[in-house]
């Protein structure tokens, strides 16, 4: 049973110093996301092995940037795809089998932006940004095939605030029927899945106005891991989840991988929080 707990919570500290944390109260498994810059990193890798996997913006660059494969501007989408390679090659040094990130978005938002309202600026067309996107990662699917690297695509999230601003929808694969289609479009792509964000989708359900179990349920064969974290329904706050949240009702027990993404908690919180995720895994044989 693969539980992780992500460091994304921990913005102005370094993730290695985060995971130090971490293992000295017995918390082994670690996701590592975003945070500070960190200088050679790539000369303490051993120290990860069989315990690490990375996620998204990670290693942040020196120079900060938001991580877009959908980006219109050749800096931008460079730097991503660029990104991506190094965390397929990173992965497979630290005996990770899955390397996470978010789909594309239709516009650029500066790293301060992150998680709030964006500031309203021209967007490229869906269709741009999806065809931008998949044949991005249908170049990056053949070098981590040959890498022995999965490669996840992360629901994004989308607010009313958002949604509101732009007149329509900035981001891709926020909403079930398009995660499914777009799936179905490039499953000659090999070597490429699918990471639910349980509380993406709530938001995002509230947004756009779909059924959040019936969309986890059509979604649920296509999960190879999942983010667990909870909100209010209006913003994707990181909040803590209880054993009575609701993605409990149709969660997949055949997933690769769990990672508690839940934000500004005491490590005895985080240590409570992988026992629910546990008792909530555990299936009955005599119920199979």
């Amino acid at each position: 049973m693969n539980i992780y707990v992500s460091t994304g919570g921990f913005k102005n500290k370094k993730a290695t110093d985060v995971y130090k944390l971490f293992k000295s109260n017995g918390i082994k498994k670690v996701e590592f996301s975003g945070g500070k810059y960190i200088k050679n990193f790539e000369n303490k890798l051993g120290l990860y092995k069989n315990y690490v996997q990375f996620h998204n913006y990670f290693p942040p660059a020196k120079d900060s940037f938001v991580f877009n494969l959908s980006s219109n501007d050749k800096v931008i989408s460079k730097k991503s795809i660029n990104l991506v390679k190094k965390n397929i090659l990173l992965s497979k040094k630290i005996g990770a089998k899955f390397y996470s990130f978010h789909a594309g978005f239709r516009v650029d938002p500066k790293p301060v932006e992150l998680g709030k309202k964006i500031k309203k600026t021209v967007m490229i067309s869906k269709k741009n940004a999806e065809q931008l996107f998949t044949r991005r990662l249908k170049k990056l699917a053949i070098f981590s095939k040959k890498n022995k690297i999965k490669l996840l695509i992360e629901n994004n999230v989308v607010s009313k605030k958002n949604l509101k601003s732009f007149k329509g929808n900035p981001f891709l694969l926020s909403k079930p029927n398009e995660i499914k289609i777009f799936f179905k479009k490039i499953k000659k792509i090999k070597n490429v899945g699918f990471l639910l964000d349980v509380a993406h989708l709530k938001v995002s359900s509230k947004t756009l106005k779909f059924d959040l179990d019936r969309a986890h349920k059509k979604l649920k064969t296509l999960i190879d891991g999942y983010h667990l974290s909870d909100n209010n329904g209006k913003i994707d706050s990181n909040k803590v989840f209880t054993s009575n949240s609701w993605f409990w009702r149709g969660i997949n027990k055949k997933s690769s991988f769990y990672t508690i993404e839940v934000y500004n908690q005491p490590i005895k919180k985080y240590k409570k929080l992988i026992q629910i995720v546990k008792k909530k895994l555990i299936v009955n044989k005599w119920n199979l």
